[in-house]
């Protein structure tokens, strides 16, 4: 997908669709978390779960937006395509796209707002210099 370096790979499981057998609306945003995670985890190779119990960030959902364009159906692989596309002192913008495998169409479009919140203390605060550095690097091409 042009503009995106990442994307993770997922097959449609019986849980996730309604009587129709498409994938039940909210299950998206669901798709959507397991892909922003491994955007951390793999690619930027970071811990969140490391980085929420130092307190260094944990990252809550502001805004969400999602378009759906085609629903996914029982079994379908489908690439999550995801890519930081703003950082401010305290929030990032991450946008995403649903494909099924061996298809051009677009099934969803997404955009999230996240906001970096201590939750110990019920406030946001700054993103780490060495996150925004590291998503940077990545999404301007640079190698690790």
């Amino acid at each position: 997908m042009k503009g995106y370096r990442f994307k993770h790979r997922l097959r449609v499981r019986y849980s996730e669709v309604d009587t129709q057998q498409i994938v039940f609306n909210s299950n998206y945003l669901n798709y959507i978390n397991i892909a922003a995670s491994e955007y951390f985890c793999e690619v930027l190779q970071i811990d969140l779960f490391e980085l929420e119990q130092s307190e260094i960030i944990d990252r809550v959902i502001k805004k969400t937006t999602l378009e759906y364009n085609k629903p996914a159906a029982l079994y379908d692989w489908l690439n999550i395509w995801c890519r930081t596309v703003k950082m401010g002192n305290t929030s990032l913008v991450m946008e995403f796209i649903i494909t099924r495998d061996e298809e051009e169409g677009v099934l969803l479009t997404a955009e999230i707002l996240y906001v970096s919140y201590n939750p110990k203390i019920g406030a946001i605060k700054p993103i780490p210099d060495v996150l925004r550095q590291t998503i940077e690097r990545y999404e301007h091409g640079d190698s690790y």
